[in-house]
């Protein structure tokens, strides 16, 4: 390898680097790794022959086939998650199942491994949502994201338990979010008294 190659060599596995982050934060990742790894044992350890000395103990079960299609299906759960983000809610709850049934078809879940392993993935997969980018900052904002006045300062409308709106006119408070929080104030029209339909 001569010098030239080595600069080029890092920038390329570098840039290989920063592309697999990338294309890792935009699925859940960890959660089809642990329900990939979970269908391995699941399918395996009832085809498995365990030898002892001369002593040739068989884990096989009577339903043998019911634990490999139930791997199987965990490796192809495992695997869309990462190729098809969009329906993880589906296949975390079923590989949860999945996990569930192989306790009683697969040898306790493959001893706990593969049914321990398959409820973290599809739990992971059910509770990840996809990042939401930063808004961009423009030139009325400060860096806070609050709105400003004309002379630079901030603004006093802002109404922090509002999720950014601004508060209405007289609403109290030192800046003008509400000092009631059960949202039952005579700024909003409802003066504790409930509304039908």
């Amino acid at each position: 390898m001569s010098a030239d190659t080595r600069p080029r060599l890092s920038e390329t596995i570098g840039r290989q680097r920063r592309s697999f982050r990338v294309w890792r934060g935009q699925r859940p990742y960890w959660a089809g790794l642990l329900t990939l790894l979970a269908g391995i044992p699941i399918m395996y350890i009832p085809y498995a022959n365990l030898t002892i000395g001369s002593l040739t103990v068989r884990m096989a079960t009577t339903a043998g086939a019911g634990s490999l299609i139930i791997g199987v299906l965990l490796v192809v759960l495992g695997l869309t998650m990462w190729f098809q983000p969009a329906s993880r809610v589906f296949a975390g709850v079923a590989a949860i199942l999945l996990s569930l049934v192989s306790l009683v078809v697969s040898n306790f879940g493959a001893f706990l491994i593969g049914f321990l392993l398959g409820l973290i993935g599809g739990a992971l997969a059910v509770s990840w949502a996809p990042g939401k980018p930063a808004p961009a900052t423009s030139a009325g904002e400060d860096t806070d994201g609050g709105p400003q006045h004309a002379d630079g300062g901030p603004g006093d409308g802002f109404d922090a338990f509002g999720g950014g709106r601004t508060a209405a006119a007289g609403a109290g408070g030192s800046r003008g979010v509400l000092d009631d929080l059960s949202g039952k104030s005579p700024t909003n029209g409802t003066n504790g008294r409930h509304r039908a339909g």
